[in-house]
């Protein structure tokens, strides 16, 4: 069967405004249209299913796809969901079904529901993985999982973020790897990375907050952990910096001085210009110990 286009003009939207220029595509999902919102209103949800129940069963696999097609045009996208997903359950091996399937991840991205984005970009993906669009669903997943954490940059000027919980944003960073890594030559590779270098430097800086968190509570070895991990799983970030100064201070913390010269030598080969070094002197910010020199 061939499959259309769609996916790929629909993400083109998307792709329009990257990463950088913090548009409101990062804040949420399109708005309904007008004639759905006063539809919505006309009867109750079970009322509107079964109607739609018993429209639907008298209607072919075209005239449903040509019929979700058209609510897609219109954005009445919580329309074309109930077409899209009665087509997959009347047809789910017809002609239209893979392509529906893809435009079911859209709609349901352009009417914020996250969730159902993941589920259907994961399913799209485990049924057809050789798929020649699977790059689209794993964009989208991605992106859904972007939105869930709704770290638009607009927000960044108002919200500490990094004192929030990451999970979406592990998510996101996991796809948008994942993605650049399966499929480099993508059309969405490219604004796939930049969300990856973002992302990066969004959950180690969120790793720091957590070490010093327990730095200030005495939790030395907690704190060295942390900032292990940053150097070992974020390598590339901005934070790998202050997390050697993490460890340094950790371990003088723990009384672990000879620890503290080693990875105080990383740091001054790293970072000589860090804010806690004069020269090759450390001085600790939170731990009660004298400071120390290479």
């Amino acid at each position: 069967m061939r499959v259309s286009n769609t996916p790929v003009r629909f993400a083109a939207l998307l792709l329009a405004t990257s990463l950088l220029t913090g548009c409101s595509l990062f804040g949420g999902g399109s708005d309904a249209s007008s004639d759905e919102a006063a539809s919505s209103t006309q009867a109750s949800p079970s009322q509107r299913a079964a109607e739609e129940e018993v429209e639907y069963a008298n209607l072919g696999e075209r005239e449903l796809y040509e019929e979700a097609r058209d609510s897609l045009d219109r954005g009445n996208f919580t329309a074309a969901i109930s077409r899209l997903e009665a087509l997959d359950t009347r047809f789910p091996f017809g002609g239209h079904a893979e392509q529906a399937q893809l435009e079911l991840i859209y709609a349901y991205y352009e009417t914020g529901n996250w969730e159902a984005t993941r589920a259907a970009a994961n399913r799209f993906i485990r049924l057809h993985p050789s798929h020649p669009q699977a790059d689209y669903a794993l964009y989208m997943r991605g992106l859904a999982a972007w939105q869930a954490g709704r770290f638009s940059l607009e927000r960044l000027k108002l919200i500490d973020i990094s004192k929030r919980d990451l999970g979406a944003s592990r998510d996101a960073y996991s796809d948008f790897r994942e993605l650049a890594r399966l499929y480099p030559n993508s059309q969405y590779a490219p604004d796939a990375r930049q969300r990856i270098v973002y992302l990066r430097n969004l959950l180690s800086r969120h790793e720091l907050h957590v070490a010093d968190y327990y730095m200030r509570r005495g939790a030395y070895l907690a704190a060295v952990e942390r900032g292990r991990w940053v150097i070992e799983h974020y390598p590339q970030s901005e934070a790998t910096r202050d997390a050697l100064a993490v460890m340094v201070e950790g371990y003088l913390g723990l009384e672990m001085r000879d620890r503290a010269r080693e990875t105080l030598r990383v740091l001054i080969d790293n970072a000589p210009d860090h804010e806690q070094l004069r020269g090759r002197t450390f001085t600790p910010r939170h731990v009660d110990a004298d400071s120390i020199s290479a």
